[in-house]
């Protein structure tokens, strides 16, 4: 059982500490170090960095900081880490249609009616978050639909997992998508009976309408980083790793960074198909002094999504025999991106759901750790979401970070058994069993397919249950983690998945004050509960970014 440190040992950690600019005091302060839960109820930093943690008001007192914050009662946690996330993705989103939530094919057009009317003469309408999954039919949607609005816009609109646009004919027209238009290698052309496109494009095909819509400028792209990013500080989170950005997203990130407008921390990982991004690998890692923008990492996308059976399987989809997923990439691909990462020194995070593509990874992981020598590199698996039993074991043996995204879990229990049927739910969502068979895991949400709210991530981690509280006791239950374990994941072991591990993500002398101060008390509130907190504020640095 973990246990709780001492105030003893507290205070011994501030012993320390001579003299800070600031003291945060009257908080239930609590630190994941190493799987331990530390407990304090006063924290000090100065320059932007924590110089003690005080176990008591009255240890407390003997600090002396010049400048004092009472936290009125508040909880004080460490500022949560989204270990896998789409920065830019959420400020397109923040700035286009949003479908997220909708309850059917035509309360989503009805949306996108109420936007084109707020927002006339525009020659593209794009936005995401629908997902066919929540409506009554279940069925993908039409491009009758969207043609039913009128007007001579194209409209794209991707799913709510990135894997899947919807488009009217227009934008087909446009794209030169028409009968005879063969699938793309790793996508799908949905098609009726006649042969006609009905307006679904799945993974490699989407990139038919993209690469004909208007270009993003540089200043668009740094706008909607900067949205996005004052959006997460709002919702606790100091830091993300953005997952797969392109080379203008570099550009921007670059620029905002140089103006001093970056609230949050960023990890980023570049895209691998970008071809623009090779010569950022030619430079090597990019790791900034204080870790406001580090770019040492690389993603690949190895197949698709389970909600739009994108997701490469063994064997046939439970709920439609024949189909067994995507492969967005072939081996000679994937072994020539995951080569070239490791060779210039960059982490390879590759993006894994099926079980054919989990065990594929892993086995590309450890041919190339043991070429070049890079188990040091922490090399991740971007969702290890449905995972043969006999994988498993795998990551701690190969030294592969589980990346996961508890919500979706919590997201996909309606859906995960139709597609996978009882054998595989095994092996799916299986966080306990990684964790005891001491593979290493970092905590996100995979936003904006998921919420940016991270205690939903922690509240589906604790109690694999939706917001709802469904299923009672949970969603396999035996896959829970403990709130210690839910901490550590969206905290320190984060960190560690960044290579930040002794940077951020615990708040101990000579860490950096980033820092929340929340509602409710994280380890007092009733399970059921902690998807509901409020955060205060947000500090990043020692500086308040909200």
């Amino acid at each position: 059982m973990i246990r709780t440190l001492s105030g003893a040992a507290l205070l011994a950690l501030a012993a320390t500490s001579l003299q800070a600019a600031t003291l945060v005091y009257n908080v239930n302060g609590y630190t994941m170090n190493e799987g331990q839960r530390v407990s304090f109820a006063a924290l000090e930093f100065d320059d932007g960095v924590v110089t003690g943690i005080y176990a008591s008001a009255e240890a407390a007192a003997g600090s002396a900081a010049e400048t004092r914050i009472n936290g009125n009662g508040a909880t004080l946690l460490p500022g949560l880490i989204d270990a896998h996330g789409h920065v830019t993705g959420l400020g397109r989103g923040l700035s286009s249609v949003n479908l997220v939530g909708s309850k059917s094919q035509a309360n989503a057009a009805a949306r996108i009616r109420a936007f084109i009317v707020a927002n006339p003469g525009e020659e593209w309408v794009r936005g995401r978050g629908w997902n066919q999954v929540l409506w009554p039919d279940q069925q993908f949607p039409h491009r009758a639909s969207l043609d039913a609005l009128g007007g001579d816009q194209a409209i794209a609109l991707a799913r709510i997992d990135g894997h899947a646009m919807w488009a009217n004919s227009r934008a087909l027209e446009l794209a030169g998508i028409g009968p005879d238009t063969p699938d793309p290698a790793g996508g799908q052309i949905i098609r009726d009976d006649s042969g006609r496109a009905t307006g679904v494009l799945i993974d490699n095909a989407m990139k038919l309408v993209s690469s004909v819509m208007p270009p993003v400028t540089d200043e668009d792209m740094a706008n909607y980083a900067l949205v996005a990013m004052q959006a997460l500080a709002a919702e606790g989170i100091t830091s993300v790793h953005d997952a797969g950005i392109s080379a203008q997203e570099v550009r921007a990130y670059q620029a905002l960074h140089r103006e001093g407008m970056m609230p949050i921390r960023i990890y980023a990982m570049l895209k691998a198909l970008d071809p623009a991004n090779e010569a950022y690998l030619r430079q090597g890692p990019l790791i900034d002094k204080q870790h406001q923008l580090d770019i040492r990492s690389v993603k690949i996308s190895a197949d698709g999504a389970l909600g739009s059976r994108g997701a490469a399987l063994f064997t046939d989809y439970s709920d439609m025999p024949g189909q067994r997923g995507l492969l967005l990439v072939n081996d000679e691909e994937l072994d020539r991106y995951m080569d070239r990462a490791m060779a210039a020194g960059f982490q390879v995070n590759v993006h894994a759901i099926g079980d054919k593509a989990n065990a594929r990874v892993l086995d590309f992981m450890e041919q190339m750790i043991n070429k070049h020598k890079t188990r040091h590199l922490r090399h991740r698996n971007e969702h290890s979401q449905i995972v043969r039993l006999e994988d498993i074991p795998r990551f701690a043996e190969i030294g592969v970070v589980a990346s996961i995204q508890p919500t979706h879990a919590t997201s996909d229990k309606n859906m995960a058994g139709d597609r996978l049927g009882e054998a595989r739910l095994a092996g799916a969502y299986a966080w306990r069993k990684l964790l005891d068979s001491g593979a290493r895991l970092a905590g996100g949400s995979d936003f904006p397919v998921e919420s940016t709210n991270p205690f939903f991530g922690l509240h589906a981690a604790v109690t694999r249950q939706d917001r709802g509280n469904q299923p009672p006791g949970g969603w396999r239950p035996g896959e829970k983690l403990s709130r210690d374990e839910a901490l550590s994941l969206f905290t320190e072991w984060g960190a560690w998945a960044a290579h930040q591990d002794s940077v951020i993500g615990r708040l101990l002398p000579g860490y950096a004050a980033d820092f929340i101060l929340v509602r409710d008390d994280f380890f007092e509130v009733d399970e059921e509960d902690i998807w509901k907190n409020e955060v205060i504020g947000t500090w990043v640095a020692g500086q308040q970014v909200h």
